[in-house]
């Protein structure tokens, strides 16, 4: 008797920790925690405009860019020709500090297609982030591709340039997106949702997938009791990230 009392004690108390921890949001607040924050993510850059390369010495090139290889997605070199003098120039993206390349017409143009391919980016996305006319910034990082390489320097388009004083987000060209289904030809429903990033916080760099979201929440946001008590991780999706990323940013900074 004493044994089933003590397991119905824990169940209630494990009961009562769960439904203090949950959070019920409104309608209005889901789809503000759905809307898409994070620049769009560019693989292709623009022959046609001038783009920036900063050395780790400081020394800075412009010119039209003419080659970017890339390995695994992630660039490793990058070949312009110098505006003024016309000279072809080659970069290894270990010796790159920061970049600041215009991503392609033909790639905005097949993103604004895919854009109108969903219905749920109506809703939850900007279209002019598909087309925008500013330059995107990539930075030099090292990281292991997928948690699971050797450490190595790359050139990462940063995709949350306004708020990323505490965490950095990172394009990764090689992430899937959640399926959805459409009818007869019609635009898709549901899916869309970007699975992985590459994230920085402090001297940490990750791969994070939505399949590890929860495992790295505490150390995401867990130095922040407001926004955990606020945004606990049993009441929160993935599709909320770029969301969470910028109101933890917002919070943290006063």
């Amino acid at each position: 008797m004493k044994f089933k009392a003590l397991l119905l004690a824990l169940s209630v108390t494990s009961a009562f920790s769960f439904a203090q921890e949950k959070v019920k949001y409104s309608k209005e607040q889901i789809k503000k925690m759905e809307t898409y924050l994070f620049n769009e993510g560019f693989n292709i850059p623009s022959p046609k405009k001038i783009s920036t390369i900063i050395m780790k010495d400081g020394t800075v090139n412009k010119g039209y860019c003419s080659k970017v290889d890339s390995k695994k997605g992630q660039i490793y070199e990058i070949a312009i020709k110098d505006s003024a003098t016309k000279k072809q120039m080659t970069f290894n993206a270990e010796n790159v500090s920061e970049m600041y390349i215009y991503p392609s017409n033909a790639e905005k143009i097949a993103k604004v297609g895919k854009y109108f391919g969903n219905i749920r980016n109506f809703g939850t996305k900007k279209l002019t982030k598909n087309t925008t006319g500013e330059n995107i910034h990539f930075v030099n990082q090292t990281v292991s591709l997928k948690n699971k390489k050797d450490d190595k320097e790359f050139l990462m388009q940063l995709i949350n340039p306004e708020f990323s004083d505490i965490i950095s987000v990172y394009h990764d060209p090689r992430a899937k997106e959640t399926g959805g289904f459409s009818i007869g030809g019609s635009p898709q429903l549901g899916g869309g949702v970007i699975k992985s990033y590459y994230v920085k916080k402090g001297d940490k760099v990750m791969w994070l997938h939505k399949d590890d979201f929860e495992d790295n929440y505490d150390f995401l946001f867990g130095d922040n009791a407001e926004f955990m008590k606020k945004y606990p991780k049993k009441s929160v999706e993935w599709d909320y990230f770029s969301f969470l990323v910028n109101e933890y940013t917002e919070m943290s900074n006063g």
